[in-house]
């Protein structure tokens, strides 16, 4: 498969390029910074496109066969800059994904996204415009899978995960777990038409994943 990164210079997004460098796979990396091909290049990407979500993405997906959505605003920046990101830019390549014919669209959300009033009122905003976001990817005809993950952590990855479609419990995650179980579902088709919670736990990636039907 041919896969679009979109957020590709973000702290999941790197970490997947890496990934996905060593599998397979073609990864095309979006940026919006073209001073930023070299570094991507190096860390795996096979081809870089340059466009900015909040424009006309259009040429990142020409024979794409599978959009992964990693970017976001960045935990520094105000309630406008996370709907024009988190949510009116997830919506956009959501819906030219569906133009261009590309079938399988991967989004990293957050726990607490399908209930935005059960987290902190600081943050309501951010859930609220991942909420936005997924059900923009519910409803259309994608292949999709969300992905929820907790509290994102610059730990060590372990490979051992607990996914379910609904935790209780706020947990954390490394990110390079996350990056793992995003290249994990690219491959196994009963992750399609799925979306569920992630946090650290005791099974394996594969196994979490493989469990996916």
């Amino acid at each position: 498969m041919r896969i679009l990164i979109a957020g590709a210079n973000g702290k999941i997004g790197r970490r997947l390029v890496k990934l996905l460098g060593e599998s397979d796979h073609v990864c095309r990396a979006m940026v919006r910074d073209p001073s930023q091909e070299w570094e991507l290049r190096e860390l795996g990407a096979d081809e870089v496109a340059v466009a900015d979500l909040e424009g006309d993405c259009r040429a990142a997906l020409i024979t794409c066969d599978a959009v992964v959505f990693t970017a976001g605003s960045g935990p520094h920046t105000g309630p406008e800059k996370t709907v024009d990101v988190d949510q009116n830019g997830a919506i956009n390549l959501i819906d030219l994904a569906q133009k261009m014919g590309v079938p399988r669209f991967v989004i990293v959300s957050s726990m607490r996204a399908d209930d935005p009033d059960s987290g902190p009122e600081k943050m309501r905003h951010y859930f609220v415009a991942k909420q936005k976001a997924d059900n923009h990817l519910r409803a259309s005809h994608l292949n999709y899978t969300i992905v929820r993950p907790g509290r994102l952590t610059e730990d060590e990855g372990t490979g051992k995960v607990r996914l379910a479609e609904r935790i209780d419990e706020f947990g954390e995650i490394p990110r390079q777990d996350v990056a793992a179980v995003i290249r994990a579902v690219l491959d196994h088709p009963g992750s399609s038409k799925r979306e569920f919670d992630l946090i650290s736990g005791d099974t394996t990636i594969d196994q979490a994943v493989g469990s996916l039907e």
